[in-house]
């Protein structure tokens, strides 16, 4: 099975840049969105053989995740049932016969680290919220998760350390996630790879000079790592200052 996930940052502004195309050549299974930045209604968006699902922030033109997948899921749910975090739109949950699948926007601890006190929060709840899951039947999730876990997963990492996204504060909370059994599946088959990111900032000419960040992951139940397949990362596909990225995984293994 074939999964793609792409922050898209602003799901209107990427149709007008090729997004039905790019969507239909990654031919996957199951297609996450994050940052939507949409409301109901919004937007027209379907395809021939694909059901979807939508979480909206209910501030307008904020956050916000789909998915398109082309197998009806056993049940959906939407955010991870804490009041502080839901009102964002950040979490789709789709139940499988052999898997979860979540899809999920961290929210991100801001300039001047305003928003890291509640990062922290999120980051507990939503490990609890998976760790709940995983005990019922493995997990496979992915998305924005706002964090570079490490220095080989940034350009600049000296003059980052203190930055959102790069605090020892946020890394610590993604060490605990990996060693709480689950996988960063891309990491796991590219153990000493370095200049691959996922996103670039539209300042300085990031993108071209490939002064980038690795944050954006499928992690996945450990007992799944041994069924991966392959992890890929679309450095080449634009449309968003995020790339998409993707796990292939077979269950027959």
């Amino acid at each position: 099975m074939k999964f793609i996930s792409w922050n898209v940052n602003g799901l209107r502004a990427v149709v007008n840049k090729g997004f039905n195309e790019i969507f239909r050549e990654l031919d996957a299974d199951f297609f996450c969105l994050q940052e939507t930045k949409l409301q109901e209604g919004q937007i027209d968006l379907s395809f021939d053989g694909w059901e979807s699902y939508w979480n909206y922030a209910e501030r307008k033109g904020y956050s916000g995740t789909a998915i398109f997948t082309k197998y009806t899921p056993l049940s959906v749910s939407y955010g991870i049932g804490v009041e502080e975090h839901d009102k964002e739109g950040r979490v789709i949950t789709l139940e499988y016969e052999d898997f979860y699948l979540v899809t999920v926007y961290v929210p991100n601890s801001q300039d001047g680290l305003k928003r890291l006190d509640y990062r922290m929060r999120w980051e507990d709840d939503f490990l609890a919220y998976i760790r709940v899951l995983d005990k019922k039947k493995p997990v496979i999730y992915c998305g924005d998760l706002n964090v570079a876990h490490q220095e080989i997963d940034l350009k600049n990492p000296k003059s980052n350390r203190k930055n959102a996204g790069f605090t020892d504060e946020e890394r610590g909370k993604m060490t605990t996630v990996l060693t709480s059994g689950f996988t960063d599946t891309w990491r796991s088959l590219n153990p000493d790879v370095e200049g691959v990111y996922s996103w670039w900032s539209y300042r300085f000419n990031a993108r071209k000079n490939n002064a980038g960040w690795r944050i954006d992951y499928f992690i996945v139940s450990d007992r799944l790592a041994d069924k991966i397949e392959e992890a890929k990362i679309h450095t080449d596909i634009y449309g968003s200052d995020h790339c998409p990225v993707e796990l292939d995984i077979s269950f027959e293994k």
